[in-house]
């Protein structure tokens, strides 16, 4: 079997721009990947189309060895966009090996650990500044079948205005949201990077009564040294790792007990090749694993497949408003029971991407993000 052609797709969805890749070969097995990274997306398809001129004519066989070669052949290596287009073509491998060989990707992983993958709604209760809001969204959640969700209590903006009056605010709508969802269901809190180590402080004491279940990247991601000194402070788990992209850059992080929950991106930190060995380093230090999933059929079906097999798995990401689109994009739909992802059993990753059903989600051009120029000091 020979590779004959790598191609990539773009489908506008929601805020951001899904890209998938198709590799094709000489015997009609076709893989797909995906590397929708939420910024620089040009430079992500160009550099797939780089990767795939070195991959036409080879043997797709032994998806590790190739990651190894494409990445070590890149002298000027890492970095989002190298690493998410890595992440794409490798998934695509996996893909083709699993098919190849009739079996499911989480077998050729070693197993699977687990056939019903525990999810949690993210992005939940987006732009609800009410109690009675929260209330209501949480018994949403529940009546979905969800154990979990994860929402952002406060703004950056309410901050900057007053912030006394804004962690008030966040404490009345944890508090309503955990009325609302029961004791038995777990809330997570995203930051998004909008706190420094004394307003993080602040915001534990004012939702600690709430039960937080983790807080999510409440300092930027770079300096693992600060994370450390806050985990170290407070109680509640901090989960973090969406933007580091090899196992390299988690050390420090794991070293220094920066987290108690680690947030490996399979999209965009080397697909499925590197994030089972940053699960398997994270297992070294007794972290569990709970996947950034903030992508599309491919990525996610990837994902699953992953975290079946590994014995360090938490919980994955569902972005709950997107489903019905990412239930048309795949050959089958992913399917989700009682707040569960149900492993796919088909040949490599289970589902094709349905390039027909996207037709209308034409691509657009990324808009640029705007965000807050530092922290809340």
């Amino acid at each position: 079997m020979k590779i004959t052609k790598v191609e990539t797709f773009r489908h506008w969805v929601d805020w951001c721009n899904w890209l998938v890749v198709r590799i094709s070969t000489d015997e009609g097995i076709v893989g797909w990947g995906e590397g929708s990274l939420h910024g620089a997306m040009d430079g992500v398809d160009a550099t797939i189309q780089e990767m795939g001129r070195g991959l036409i004519g080879l043997d797709p066989a032994g998806p590790e060895n190739h990651w190894h070669r494409i990445y070590n052949s890149w002298r000027w290596r890492g970095g989002s966009t190298f690493m998410t287009a890595l992440a794409a073509i490798d998934i695509a491998l996996w893909d083709i090996e699993g098919k190849r060989l009739g079996v499911p990707v989480y077998r050729l992983l070693g197993g699977a650990q687990r056939k019903s993958i525990k999810a949690y709604a993210s992005h939940w209760l987006s732009g609800v500044r009410t109690p009675e809001k929260a209330f209501e969204g949480a018994r949403e959640v529940r009546k979905r079948g969800f154990s979990a969700f994860k929402f952002m209590p406060f703004t950056f903006e309410g901050l900057r205005a007053n912030e006394a009056s804004e962690f008030a605010l966040a404490a009345d709508i944890m508090a309503a949201a955990r009325e609302g969802a029961g004791d038995d269901c777990e809330i997570f809190v995203e930051c998004s990077e909008f706190l420094s180590p004394r307003t993080l402080c602040r915001l534990e004491d004012a939702l600690i009564g709430s039960r937080p279940g983790w807080f999510e990247e409440p300092v930027p991601f770079e300096n693992a040294k600060v994370m450390a000194q806050l985990q170290q402070q407070i109680r509640t788990p901090i989960a973090t790792g969406e933007r580091l992209l090899i196992r390299q850059e988690f050390r420090e992080l794991f070293e220094q007990g920066g987290c108690r929950i680690a947030q490996p991106d399979l999209m965009h930190a080397g697909g499925i090749t590197e994030v089972r060995r940053i699960a398997s380093f994270a297992e070294t230090y007794c972290i569990p694993i709970a996947p950034h999933n903030s992508g599309g059929a491919i990525a996610c079906a990837a994902t699953m497949h992953l975290v079946a097999s590994i014995p360090n798995f938490l919980i994955l990401e569902q972005m709950e408003d997107q489903r019905h689109v990412r239930d048309a994009a795949s050959s089958r739909p992913i399917e989700l029971r009682d707040g569960h992802f149900l492993l796919p059993e088909g040949p490599g990753l289970g589902l094709d991407f349905n390039l027909d059903a996207m037709e209308k989600y034409s691509p657009q051009p990324q808009p640029a993000r705007s965000r807050p120029g530092s922290l809340w000091w």
